[in-house]
């Protein structure tokens, strides 16, 4: 499907080994930055973001999206073949009678709040769903956190990405759910968080 044109100076660009690796710093400082806003609300450190991208290292199959301003990161979207990704992902697909082998999962897709609504939304699927076709992949996986809808920090104007996703043919997994933990804002230590697995088949 044929995409607007981006803004002047905005590219989108598909990484995977050296020119992957490359750029995990600047990922790791996107994660920190969009993720310590609602619903994440993360309290995230340069150390701890590190020693998390390492999968992106180890994976021959990892990918990055990459959406730059100039040679500036300011949005990036990565994936890994399921298998190689944190077992607290994968071990809830063991009942959904689709091999870990045929899923890819996208683990994150990260924007600075003044590049959005332009369309690399779009093309951040559009990348990662044509890797997972070339890796052989007939499925693509993802997971958002679950929030109460009481929480005290929910802002007033918070829109989710369901209607986003659901557009692009994703659907919520019924009872597929992750349990990863990390550290909230304000929280002495880290808490365990669910969160729900959205797919589609290509």
């Amino acid at each position: 499907m044929t995409r607007p044109p981006l803004p002047e100076g905005i590219t989108v660009r598909a990484l995977t080994g050296d020119e992957l690796e490359a750029h995990l710093d600047a990922v790791a400082g996107l994660r920190i930055a969009v993720f310590r806003d609602w619903p994440y609300l993360y309290d995230g450190s340069l150390d701890y973001e590190r020693e998390y991208l390492q999968t992106y290292r180890d994976s021959a199959g990892a990918l990055l999206v990459g959406a730059f301003h100039g040679e500036r990161l300011v949005g990036a979207s990565t994936s890994t073949p399921m298998e190689d990704h944190a077992s607290e992902f994968a071990a809830p697909f063991k009942d959904q009678g689709v091999a870990l082998e045929s899923i890819l999962y996208g683990a994150e897709s990260v924007l600075l709040p003044e590049y959005r609504g332009i369309g690399l939304g779009h093309r951040f699927v559009d990348l990662r769903e044509d890797h997972a076709r070339a890796l052989g992949r007939t499925h693509v996986a993802f997971c958002s956190v679950i929030r109460p809808g009481d929480h005290p920090l929910r802002p007033a104007s918070y829109r989710t990405n369901d209607a986003f996703w659901r557009g692009r043919g994703y659907a919520p997994l019924p009872g597929v759910l992750a349990a990863f933990a990390w550290k909230d804002l304000g929280d002495a230590g880290e808490s365990v968080k669910q969160l729900q697995f959205w797919m589609r088949a290509l």
